[in-house]
């Protein structure tokens, strides 16, 4: 079996999502990892050190374990971080010197920049999951620094294999960084069908305290890219009586604050303050009492290259109003599993809600064939996808760069 080093340089598996910059790739990284290693993979994931009384390692599970590497101040904003890939690479190679790897599988672009250097220098196989692409971000109104995709282009000229996790993705690769589609393996997400399954809705609102308003859910990062102003003015705009929305989630980087600030002004404008609801960030096991106390879940992404929170809402058997954006376009089913809606309209979000909770069979239909959908999603499956490339990758010739 294979002996991975996972680069997840910006943020960590342990840390909650849905806070600071913690989100789906927190999730991805952690559940991944532990599918590998109960497949018998051996996983070490290297974070950047972010706090001074991190210990060195956590020893998660057998065959699991995070490795906290020092690279610059601990509190270093996450915009400065490529200025310190260079030491974390260098960490991360004291690290391997006394282990070795087989294979490195690097996950966001800060990540795979330093795991190209790795590659060379330890000539090992680079696996790279880029969760977000700067070119992608770009087309939907979020400009990254052009950096950011030179770098991009740079590291997928010259993986031995890029991981996307739907075809919209694996377009997008050809698409704008004339990745090899020979070289693409579609890697899926799953999700944890042990907590994310169907379950009482009274229930699950008797446990976290709500009573039986319709409801619509928002979960995720409270920044421009997630589109909650979207889904507020959906909600503004239904003509459910009563219809409220429930936000899980954080504030997160530069734009987190001023955008959350925006928000609650925006809601006291529109005169909806008592029908938006605001949580903390939760456990993310703690998340499917959310799901199942939803009448709907809203996904207004700007970009979304998968979008875990429509699968896990999915598995739930709660249907979903979503962006018609990247790897939503084949994760909802429009008009089977949910509603996908083109241009991010909050008119035609309030539209799709208020049609779901006019007709309570649809809705319950909905439900059950997105839960049904859902259950070809599973962490498992996409372990053993990835513990086969590994393999494949250990007596395979490495790629030279282009």
């Amino acid at each position: 079996m294979a002996d991975v080093a996972v680069l997840s340089l910006h943020t960590s598996p342990l840390t909650q999502p849905g806070s600071g910059d913690a989100g789906g790739m927190n999730v991805y990284v952690r559940e991944l990892a532990a599918s590998l290693a109960q497949a018998g993979v051996d996983v070490r994931v290297f974070v950047r050190r972010y706090a001074d009384d991190l210990p060195e390692r956590v020893h998660v599970e057998p065959g699991l374990e995070v490795i906290h590497v020092p690279a610059g101040p601990v509190d270093l904003p996450k915009e400065d971080l490529p200025s310190i890939v260079d030491e974390f690479a260098d960490g991360v190679a004291a690290y391997l010197a006394e282990r070795p790897a087989d294979v490195l599988h690097a996950n966001y672009w800060l990540s795979a920049v330093a795991a190209h250097r790795l590659k060379h220098q330890l000539d090992l196989p680079l696996v790279a999951t880029f969760h977000t692409l700067a070119r992608v971000k770009a087309e939907a109104g979020d400009a990254e620094p052009l950096a950011r995709a030179v770098a991009e282009a740079d590291v997928i000229g010259c993986c031995d294999a890029i991981c996307a996790s739907n075809p919209v993705e694996a377009e997008q690769l050809v698409a704008h960084y004339a990745a090899p589609p020979e070289r693409i393996e579609l890697v899926p997400p799953g999700v944890d069908h042990a907590f994310f399954s169907p379950g009482s809705q009274r229930g699950a609102r008797k446990g976290l305290g709500l009573d039986e308003a319709p409801t619509a859910l928002f979960v995720g990062r409270i920044q421009p890219l997630k589109g909650l102003e979207v889904a507020v003015r959906a909600v503004a705009e239904s003509t459910t009586p009563g219809l409220r929305l429930v936000v899980v989630g954080g504030a997160s980087g530069v734009e987190g604050p001023p955008e959350l600030a925006r928000i609650q002004q925006l809601v006291a404008e529109l005169g909806i303050a008592d029908r938006v609801d605001f949580r903390p960030p939760q456990p993310h096991h703690h998340l499917s009492s959310w799901y199942r106390a939803a009448d709907v879940v809203l996904v207004p992404s700007r970009s979304e290259s998968f979008g875990l929170v429509a699968l896990e809402a999915a598995a739930c058997g709660i249907p979903v109003v979503a962006a018609a954006v990247g790897g939503l376009r084949s994760l909802v089913e429009h008009g089977r599993t949910g509603f996908l809606v083109e241009d991010r309209d909050p008119v035609e979000f309030a539209a799709r809600i208020d049609l779901l909770l006019a007709s309570p069979e649809l809705a319950a239909q909905m439900g059950a064939d997105a839960a049904r959908r859902a259950e070809t999603f599973s962490w498992s499956t996409t372990a053993g996808r990835l513990r086969r490339l590994y393999d494949d990758l250990k007596v395979r010739t490495l790629l030279e760069c282009r």
